[in-house]
């Protein structure tokens, strides 16, 4: 008997500044399919949590950035081979390009038209796709 599947809640911040957007890059992970792919920052939502309040905790933690969480853009339900998570992504405005880089490996701006260009797991490419 198989134990149930892991059912993650995942918030993700889509931080434009001057008509740019902030893409990660991740490092090494786990599993080969999220490996050095690339997401919107964010985390796991902690018990007692709202998403927003997940959101400003993640980005403090891994990038010391201080964000204002504003609407809810988009939110997709994905099933990796080990694991499912639903990922709600949240426009978020932050008051500097300038943060510190301590989870991931590389980052870039792009303009939203050119965010389909990176190599992105798979549950933030669905994102993308339903974005207005």
């Amino acid at each position: 008997m198989t134990s149930p599947r892991k059912h993650y809640h995942v918030v993700a911040a889509v931080i434009e500044v001057d008509g740019k957007v902030l893409c990660m890059q991740r490092g090494t992970t786990r599993y080969s399919y999220t490996s050095h792919l690339w997401e919107f920052p964010g985390g796991k939502i902690e018990p007692g949590e709202t998403p927003q309040q997940a959101l400003h905790r993640e980005l403090l933690e891994e990038m010391d950035l201080d964000v204002e969480v504003r609407e809810l853009l988009a939110t997709v339900t994905h099933d990796y081979p080990d694991f499912t998570i639903t990922l709600a992504a949240y426009r978020c405005t932050a008051p500097t390009r300038h943060f510190l880089m301590r989870e991931h490996a590389a980052f870039c701006w792009l303009p939203w038209n050119e965010l389909p260009s990176l190599d992105w797991c798979a549950a933030d490419a669905r994102l993308i796709e339903q974005f207005p």
